[in-house]
C-alpha cells in the first residue's frame, strides 16, 4: 500500500523560508518521476515542481520563478521541497505524489499546510 506523508508546513511572513518534505512507501520511490503539488480551498491540485526519477531533469511551475527548488534522496525514498521568498500567494495545502505526467497519481496523502501571511 502506497503511503505519501508531507511534513514541514506552517505559517510564516512574506519572505519566509520553508523546507517541506514527503516520506514515501509502498512502491519503488527510485523508479518513479515525483512532483510537489498544491491545492487552494476549492480547487483542482498545482503542480508546482517534478523531477525525474534520477534527478535530472526537473521543472517548476510559471509562479516559481526561482524561489523553490524540489530535489530527492532515493536511499531514504523521501522527496524534498525548499521554498524561499514565500509569498502570500503560496498559502495553499502542499502534497507530493508521482509526477502525472506520466499516469495516473497514487490516492493523495493528507498534505502539508503552508500559510504565508504577515
Amino acid at each position: 500500500q502506497v503511503h505519501l506523508v508531507e511534513s514541514g508546513g506552517r505559517w510564516v511572513q512574506p519572505g519566509g523560508i520553508l523546507a517541506l518534505s514527503c516520506a514515501t512507501s509502498g512502491f519503488e520511490f527510485s523508479d518513479r518521476a515525483m512532483g510537489w503539488y498544491r491545492q487552494f480551498p476549492g480547487k483542482e491540485h498545482e503542480l508546482v515542481a517534478t523531477i525525474t526519477a534520477g534527478g535530472q531533469y526537473i521543472n517548476y511551475g510559471v509562479f516559481v520563478q526561482g524561489r523553490f527548488t524540489i530535489s530527492r534522496d532515493n536511499t531514504h525514498n523521501t522527496l524534498w521541497l525548499q521554498m524561499n521568498d514565500l509569498q502570500p500567494s503560496d498559502t495553499a495545502v502542499y502534497f507530493c505524489n508521482r509526477d502525472w505526467t506520466y499516469g495516473a497519481t497514487f490516492p493523495w496523502g493528507q498534505g502539508t499546510q503552508v500559510t504565508v501571511s504577515s
